[in-house]
């Protein structure tokens, strides 16, 4: 999370109605995000400074893996977009279809409403990823995942920013992992708008997979 204060606790509230463990990684917020996600039950883990979505990704990562009883981790963003029904039904694909990660994706239904730049951005991004990787995901750059324990201990990113979205589907092709897509529900508030998170971070998903 990063100056997510005003969001960060309903997010935090609903996902534990049905995940009892729930980590943010704050990445250098400036506001009150820490305290507002400790005071709906979140461990609260901190970058001093914003260091970006793959590092706080990999914070989250090693942190989770500490705990010897983990069996799965949900990666789920912090700024309301993602739905914890969706979440639940992945936990519940991975875990009854033996597979190692089950990845979000927009494409795979027609819930998800975005603008046509958005839309091509992506897809765009997600046949870089299918020609790079051998991974032929719809959707590569869709932030809710489920990864079990196995492949978790086989991640480990270095891109910081958006463009590890990319290293970490290249990482599930080279570990040849059980992999499998879910639809998924995403939504573009106001809120979410009003932060940039929507054709500001289409651009720049393809600016980095085209200079990193």
């Amino acid at each position: 999370m990063y100056n997510e204060g005003s969001m960060i606790g309903s997010v935090v509230s609903e996902l534990r109605e049905h995940f009892e463990f729930v980590v943010c990684v704050d990445d250098g917020s400036a506001d009150d995000s820490v305290a507002a996600a400790r005071a709906a039950g979140a461990v609260v883990v901190t970058h001093p400074i914003n260091l970006g979505q793959g590092a706080s990704l990999q914070t989250g990562f090693d942190y989770a893996l500490l705990d010897p009883l983990m069996t799965d981790v949900v990666t789920f963003d912090a700024d309301g977009q993602h739905q914890v029904a969706d979440a639940v039904g992945m936990v519940a694909q991975l875990r009854s279809d033996g597979l190692d990660v089950v990845i979000g994706s927009r494409f795979l239904d027609g819930r998800t409403q975005m603008t046509r730049l958005k839309r091509g951005t992506l897809r765009l991004a997600a046949w870089y990823t299918r020609a790079t990787t051998g991974v032929a995901l719809t959707d590569a750059h869709n932030g809710l995942r489920v990864l079990g324990r196995d492949l978790l201990t086989r991640i480990h990113l270095h891109q910081n920013r958006m463009a590890h979205a990319s290293e970490l589907i290249d990482q599930i092709g080279g570990s040849n992992a059980r992999w499998a897509e879910y639809p998924t529900h995403i939504v573009y508030s106001e809120y979410s708008k009003a932060k940039g998170q929507s054709v500001l971070n289409s651009i720049n998903i393809l600016v980095e997979l085209l200079f990193r």
